[in-house]
């Protein structure tokens, strides 16, 4: 328990450190980029300019790994939100029911939310960040299956564990594809086009909400967008459309393409908002052209020594908000099977990627049951994937006429609750009652 490295310094890297350092002597962190003075986008983070959220569950779990973090967030200028009260949002053609249930969520950007994570891990003693570094190789012994830490361009590192966290193109994908060790994937083709944009809004402009969300209602709509604010009193605008529903080149041309694609969305609500608004920032763009859970939990000659996080082990679709709860929850479970497998490392990789599938399996379910109400969407489909697809639109109409089934949906939209928590007798009673009224 002498040494651990991370590759990647991202915010599942960050996380994985923060769990290793509690019980390993010293943790490196091997980060690409260099070291920021601030709260600022990074070059090997390009997603960073768009909208990020943080799930219930990634809340809880955040606060529980970096105690008092939450708190830092607001000082800092983030924003505390009533999440059923604040949150306006038109889903599937309808508006959600706003209600206080007594749930709160922050807002803000993620610069700023990785900016306060790493601030944090500078105070851990045995923490350290290396930036500017690139990890070529993976040290192994093959006689013992094990990857013993990593080859940089002038020097090598080892340890007694490395975590892999540099992102869906990760190092340790193409070394296993190198030696010929399979690894199992479930990937779908979304071809999906996230385009931001932040603004300051007129100062007479008032609004009753802080977040408002204008989904597309498949398969017919492709176009949505999520308008937030966030610290500063800024307000960031993100716009996504799956299979290249968005002429990237008009939108990127200038400030009067941007406002042009918002009045493709199904309501113009977002384009009266910021029509008069300032622009702050260039128009970013980012594409998911498919998204990829990595079955590492099914390779059987795994080696030892190594563990994968985050997006290194899935990406999920980013519409839906998921991608940094589930990398803290992964990051919880590490910090568990850590305290479990002490003095028995060698059971940890496997017992980690088999934990992580537990967590990602439901909500990958979840996603590709939406994702596959367009007909352009290729990859396996789940089974029973109809009756999914209408329960689940039966659970999305509901939530705008009644309080019992949204509040349940919130808490399964936000992890706390398993999928099944909608399926209660009394949920299924309301169902059927929808389904056979004249309701809409």
């Amino acid at each position: 328990m002498e040494k651990a490295i991370i590759i990647g310094g991202g915010i599942s890297g960050k996380l994985a450190a923060r769990v290793l350092s509690d019980v390993y002597k010293e943790v490196i962190i091997l980060e690409r980029d260099s070291e920021s003075e601030g709260p600022s986008s990074r070059k090997g983070a390009p997603q960073g300019e768009h909208l990020h959220a943080l799930l219930h569950a990634g809340e809880y779990g955040l606060e529980q790994l970096f105690p008092g973090i939450t708190e830092e967030f607001y000082d800092s200028g983030a924003v505390k939100i009533n999440s059923t009260i604040d949150l306006s949002w038109f889903h599937h053609g309808a508006w959600k029911i706003r209600y206080d249930g007594g749930y709160s969520t922050t807002l803000q950007t993620r610069p700023h939310l990785e900016w306060h994570i790493e601030k944090y891990l500078k105070k851990i003693p045995n923490v350290v960040f290396h930036y500017n570094q690139v990890v070529q190789d993976l040290l192994y012994n093959e006689t013992e299956n094990r990857i013993f830490g990593v080859q940089l361009k002038d020097t090598s590192l080892t340890a007694d564990i490395v975590v892999d966290a540099s992102g869906v193109s990760s190092l340790t994908s193409s070394w296993l594809t190198k030696r010929n060790i399979q690894v199992p994937d479930e990937k779908v083709d979304i071809n999906l086009s996230y385009i931001s944009k932040q603004f300051q809004l007129v100062e007479n402009h008032d609004t009753d909400w802080k977040i408002k969300m204008v989904y597309p209602n498949p398969p017919h709509e492709k176009i949505g967008g999520t308008i937030s604010r966030v610290e500063d009193n800024r307000f960031i605008v993100t716009i996504m459309g799956y299979h290249n529903a968005i002429n990237e080149k008009e939108v990127l041309q200038s400030d009067i393409g941007f406002l042009e694609l918002t009045k493709q969305l199904p309501r113009l609500d977002i384009y009266e908002t910021i029509k008069n608004a300032t622009p702050l920032t260039k128009t970013s763009l980012y594409r998911i052209p498919s998204i990829v859970w990595k079955r590492f939990d099914k390779v059987g000659n795994f080696p030892n020594g190594i563990v994968l996080i985050g997006d290194t082990f899935c990406r999920i679709d980013p519409v839906f908000g998921q991608g940094m709860s589930i990398a803290i929850l992964e990051a919880v479970a590490l910090q568990m099977l850590l305290q479990t497998h002490k003095g028995e490392l060698h059971k940890l990789p496997k017992a980690f990627h088999r934990m992580a599938a537990k967590i990602i399996s439901p909500i990958w379910n979840m996603v590709i049951t939406e994702d596959f109400r367009y007909p352009q969407t290729t990859g396996k489909r789940p089974f029973g994937l109809f009756i999914q697809q209408w329960y689940a639109r039966k659970i999305f109409l509901l939530s705008s006429q009644n309080n019992e089934v949204y509040d349940a949906f919130v808490k399964v939209m936000n992890l706390v609750r398993p999928i099944s928590s909608l399926m209660t007798p009394s949920i299924i009673k309301a169902i059927l009652i929808h389904t056979f009224s004249k309701k809409p």
